[in-house]
């Protein structure tokens, strides 16, 4: 073809790939993840057949990170950031020392410089921001106290990655430069004010004119403009934090996303965000699969295993012990040392770094990716257990504020509602006005507030969940309305609770002829579509004013 086709046929190879991996992992219910990561091998240089673009993967992989984190920014207050201080910021830097110090121990006994064991130590003691964030979503936690947390943990962790990132090339690009010291102090000194310099511009300017410019935007009528602003206001600014401030992408996007968080049109800019959070995040893993040699497993295996020690056993353990110092339960260490048993994006940048700078040995780089594809790979099996064990431990599990609380003893109510937007809202109004028992299964922690103040029981959690609908009291109850617009998951709700309660009468809403039909076919007795209901309505109305 006459058409450079590299950027096309890495994202064709990268999603179809990942689409078939993911699908299998999925049929032998273990996580997508494994299969994402197995798509990446495929396609990646280190296997015969297709090879995609990796650098043009990684930049793909780095939107990703923009928009995931631009989205837990969205559900993310400034409040909560500052109620996690005094845990996130001297845990994480002690967690960083501690994996930092395990890995130098590594790189001594390979042989290695200080310096290169240095780097390759700090690699190690920096999680992945995509595979935390997906796993607190998950198991619906990014807005419990174990989650901001995490997310707190996470963001200080990010902020020593960023100072690092500016101090190595000053600490090792010229050493034999006798003004080494001065440089160093000048460079620190940058990059203080320079991060300052970000907040402040965030805080007393952005905080202002973002959430200006979405409103305008939303009282234009146009959606397609809407999603078009907050996708602008996304990038824009991480890539304006890279560029100006020099901090990271991630950060940028998050401080964003925290700001326009503040408005009442958060919830709507995270609902037209999520599919491309989504497309990119799987495209991250690809690309953690794609620089991944399988050789190094066979060629080195005891470095290898010490590795990935290191991430999943050194550093959780430190973890776990620092937030149990500091006086949080038993389930918030386990959440927080589970969540940090993995690295990725800032340990392959730091890597890269470290090799340019002739600083770290080859060897080295292929040990991170080798103990990146590993931990991720052992990640979500971790967090299960650690759920389970959470769950065995502590019954009555931690919710956010103003809903009810996580208990495995279910409900007692007739009637169940799923979601409580615009539909939902009316639904449960008339019903609470009327004086009769309702319970709401809601995910969004405002929309779960305005149920509880109607007076509805609320659960809050993911309704696709078997787990959740139990809680709910599906299997004792006589009627499921299912408000949500999303037909995919509504088809799933249906086919769980059908399952749960055969007497079960369900009634659903569907957009399309193709809802209508596949919500009857796993089980829903009614079946409301919006436009039929419209067009019958402004006939009778029609036909009313003839009379």
């Amino acid at each position: 073809m006459p058409h450079d086709t590299t950027l096309i046929g890495t994202i064709v190879a990268g999603l179809g790939v990942a689409f078939l991996m993911g699908a299998l992992a999925h049929r032998l219910k273990i996580s997508p993840i494994a299969g994402y990561l197995l798509a990446g091998i495929l396609v990646g240089p280190f296997t015969p057949g297709f090879v995609a673009d990796t650098g043009l993967a990684m930049q793909l992989a780095e939107i990703g990170v923009i928009l995931l984190m631009f989205g837990v920014g969205l559900h993310f207050s400034l409040k909560d950031l500052l109620s996690v201080r005094k845990i996130a910021v001297p845990g994480a830097i002690a967690q960083i020392a501690v994996a930092t110090a395990l890995g130098m121990m590594l790189g001594l006994w390979l042989d290695w410089s200080i310096e290169g064991s240095a780097v390759f130590g700090l690699a190690l003691s920096v999680a992945s921001t995509v595979v935390l964030l997906r796993a607190l979503q998950a198991r619906d936690m990014v807005e419990t106290e174990k989650g901001r947390i995490a997310v707190g943990w996470l963001i200080v962790e990010d902020l020593v990655m960023v100072l690092a990132l500016v101090l190595l090339p000053a600490m090792f690009g010229d050493r034999g430069d006798e003004g080494a010291t001065a440089g160093l102090l000048q460079s620190a000194a940058i990059v203080l004010i320079k991060v300052v310099g970000f907040g402040a511009f965030m805080f007393l300017i952005a905080r202002r004119i973002l959430p200006w410019v979405l409103h305008w935007v939303a009282h234009s009528g146009s959606r397609e403009l809407f999603r078009l602003a907050v996708l602008a206001i996304a990038l824009g600014v991480a890539f304006g934090a890279a560029v100006i401030f020099d901090v990271s992408f991630a950060l940028g996007a998050f401080f964003a996303g925290m700001i326009l968080g503040e408005t009442q049109l958060s919830r709507r800019a995270a609902e037209e965000t999520l599919p491309l959070r989504d497309a990119f995040a799987v495209l991250f893993f690809v690309s953690v699969g794609m620089l991944f040699n399988p050789e190094v497993l066979t060629e080195q295996p005891g470095p290898v295993v010490a590795t990935v020690a290191i991430i999943v056993v050194g550093k959780s353990l430190a973890a776990y012990a620092l937030v149990r110092a500091f006086g949080h339960p038993n389930q918030t260490a386990l959440t927080i040392s589970v969540s940090l048993a993995q690295i990725g994006e800032f340990s392959f940048i730091l890597a890269g770094l470290g090799v340019g700078l002739k600083v770290l040995p080859e060897t080295g780089r292929d040990l991170i990716l080798a103990g990146s594809m590993l931990s991720i790979l052992f990640n979500p099996i971790l967090f299960t257990l650690a759920v389970k064990r959470i769950r065995s431990d502590e019954p009555a599990a931690e919710q956010p504020e103003g809903a009810a609380a996580e208990t495995p003893e279910p409900c007692n109510a007739g009637v169940v509602l799923i979601g409580y937007g615009r539909v939902g809202s009316h639904i449960g109004g008339m019903i609470c006005g009327r004086g009769e028992g309702l319970t709401v299964i809601e995910d969004q922690k405002d929309m779960a507030a305005a149920a509880e103040a109607a007076g509805a029981t609320v659960i809050v959690g993911d309704a696709t969940k078997e787990s959740i609908l139990r809680q709910a009291g599906l299997d004792a109850a006589s009627t499921l309305l299912i408000a949500i617009p999303e037909g995919v998951e509504a088809g799933a709700i249906v086919r769980r609770a059908r399952a749960i309660n055969p007497k079960l009468v369900i009634v659903a809403r569907a957009h399309s002829d193709e809802e209508v039909s596949d919500l009857v076919r796993r089980g829903a007795d009614h079946v409301v579509m919006a436009e039929r209901e419209t067009a019958s309505r402004m006939a009778e109305r029609a036909m009313l004013t003839r009379a």
